[in-house]
């Protein structure tokens, strides 16, 4: 008896350690990026960005706001910068240990720390600026939820490509416009079975 429950306990164990991570695939015009998401970080982060991936709010939308040696941020608006809906803003949970170094992907919000919607930004660079500090309106910093496990060749194209001024408000905007094709969760590896 003691034997079936020992090897009850590692198969859980095994499942849970083996669990993969979500992720999402971006199809650019540039390329495809693949994203790892880290819901044990970040649970309401990466369940919002999910709703949004799995409710194609991202197909159609372009990196609106692009600056080399810094990030590349998306998700919002249209090719014509029409604004696309939102849901409600998510709690900020950039506390989580996550910073903001080249390759992760972060929630781009308002001067609110609690203001994060639907954009994100991509960091092309490690921006300590960027992570949590205190929780106030100052220090509170942008909540890193993921991270580019394929594509970041891509990323760094996109972020040498020419930018100028756009719409009212937006400056550093692609003069040709950069879109996101399609956002689609991959599916991930299921653990190996235990022996």
């Amino acid at each position: 008896m003691l034997r079936i429950i020992v090897a009850a306990v590692s198969i859980l164990v095994s499942i849970q350690v083996g669990a993969a991570d979500p992720l999402v695939e971006m199809k650019t015009g540039m390329g495809t990026v693949v994203i790892e998401l880290y819901p044990d970080k970040a649970p309401l982060t990466v369940n919002n960005f999910l709703q949004y991936v799995k409710g194609r709010h991202y197909d159609g939308t372009v990196f609106h706001r692009v600056i080399p040696g810094f990030m590349i941020q998306g998700g919002g608006f249209g090719p014509d910068f029409s604004e696309k809906p939102a849901r409600k803003p998510v709690r900020n949970e950039a506390a989580n240990g996550l910073r903001n170094e080249t390759g992760t992907i972060a929630m781009a919000r308002t001067l609110d720390p609690h203001s994060a919607t639907a954009q994100f930004f991509i960091n092309v660079a490690n921006n300590e600026s960027l992570d949590f500090r205190f929780p106030t309106q100052e220090g509170y910093g942008y909540c890193v939820f993921g991270k580019v496990v394929k594509g970041m060749d891509v990323v760094n194209r996109i972020v040498k490509v020419q930018t100028g001024p756009g719409p009212a408000g937006h400056q550093n905007v692609p003069v040709k416009p950069v879109i996101i094709e399609q956002a689609r969760v991959v599916e991930t590896a299921k653990p190996p079975p235990a022996k």
